[in-house]
């Protein structure tokens, strides 16, 4: 465990894969762009859920057929192959229709964000198996943490080629390209990540015989066991800052002046707050504060939906990217190795299926933002994701490290 060249490869399949998907980042260009297209803010909401919400739909499916595999990496490539596929195809359709047929390419936009992240639900099963296999506990904390922060640094690099393309090339070819130039960055990463040393798996437990007894079994599981109670509620309710966050590029829209740069300047500020913030949740995960890092990103989010109320001008905008990208990591670390340390070895995929599965409708608050919005305003908007974010604010206390 903890091997030098599989802590390289996963820095490198972050930075890469960062770098590749913030190019269509669901807070900054993906508004704009569906936006470009025609989508209300309903739609919007829609897509950006669409980015994130079709690994749900095989979650568990994906856990049960794991569960007998030694190895996962060979079934990780497969995923790999298809969400390039996926991406690339997303860039073809708009540059050689979106100026013709921008309902059409609405509708392909779609189809490939659903497949991107519907093959998501395997790759992350097999990922997290991976890596609880490759790293100890505490190792695991600060190899994710440098991870994020030179994940963070692949989306600085990305906000500058993405404020490049917005420049030189017009609407919707820039959307085009950017997708296809993005889906080869993304490669290099997959390609790192496949050529990691994963260890036979010894501890293999009985599969079940169907599909539905193993969601039974799941379901016993869940009942039983209160720390997991716990820690998907205050996580499922830690999704709620989507309730807000793809319209408040909206907002800014509406507010200032919006171009290119300016767009590239807050992909980049979102990710100097990831990148930086990862210094301290590196440090607090490696001392075991998985707690602490949940209680402190969720208060950041709830901030910087707090200063979306005043903002006025481009630097107040850049302040909210950056607590957004500070929080988003913290987030992502405290809950990845809480499951991971409550999760038995043998149960690990069902354990890393059912929070997964189940927080990940907070992906869907995205829809609720757009319909709350369409109905009355960004102060309502923002008041209920308040709510819904100290609702987790309070559960975080309740957690176990």
């Amino acid at each position: 465990m903890d091997k030098f060249s599989n802590h390289i490869k996963n820095i490198l399949h972050g930075f890469f894969f960062t770098t590749g998907v913030t190019i269509a980042e669901p807070s900054t260009i993906l508004p704009l762009m569906v936006n470009y297209f025609g989508g209300s803010s309903m739609v919007v909401g829609f897509f950006a859920t669409l980015l994130r919400g079709g690994a749900i739909v095989v979650q568990l499916f994906a856990a049960f057929k794991s569960q007998s595999y030694d190895r996962m990496l060979p079934y990780l490539r497969r995923v790999f192959v298809f969400r390039f596929l996926a991406w690339f195809f997303i860039g073809v359709a708009i540059r050689f229709l979106g100026s013709t047929h921008p309902n059409l390419t609405l509708v392909l936009i779609g189809l490939g964000l659903f497949g991107f992240s519907f093959s998501a639900g395997f790759g992350a099963i097999y990922f997290k198996d991976i890596v609880a296999k490759i790293f100890t506990h505490k190792f695991r904390g600060k190899t994710m943490a440098y991870r994020q922060f030179f994940s963070g640094l692949g989306g600085l690099i990305s906000g500058a080629i993405a404020a490049f393309i917005l420049e030189k090339y017009n609407a919707p070819y820039s959307f085009g390209y950017l997708f296809m130039l993005s889906s080869f960055i993304m490669a290099l990463g997959y390609i790192a990540f496949s050529t990691i040393d994963e260890p036979k798996k010894e501890d293999i437990p009985l599969k079940e015989n169907s599909f539905k007894k193993f969601l039974k079994n799941s379901w016993v599981i869940l009942k039983k066991d209160k720390d997991l109670q716990v820690q998907l509620s205050t996580f499922l309710f830690a999704y709620g800052y989507l309730i807000a966050l793809p319209f408040i590029i909206l907002h800014a829209k509406e507010t200032i002046q919006l171009n290119g740069v300016a767009i590239g300047s807050l992909i980049t500020t979102q990710m100097t707050g990831a990148m930086l913030s990862n210094f301290l949740w590196g440090s607090l995960s490696g001392r075991g504060y998985n707690k602490l890092t949940s209680i402190i990103s969720i208060i950041l989010h709830i901030s910087a939906i707090i200063l979306a109320f005043f903002s006025t001008n481009i630097y107040t905008y850049m302040a909210i990217f950056f607590l957004i990208g500070a929080a988003t990591d913290g987030n992502r670390i405290a809950s990845g190795n809480l499951i991971l340390i409550l999760a038995p070895a043998k149960l690990r995929p069902t354990y890393i299926a059912l929070q997964v599965n189940i927080i990940s409708f907070g992906i869907f608050f995205s829809v609720l933002g757009g319909i709350i919005l369409h109905f009355s305003n960004y102060n309502i908007l923002y008041t209920l994701t308040i709510i819904v974010l100290l609702l987790s604010l309070f559960l975080s206390f309740k957690l176990k490290d």
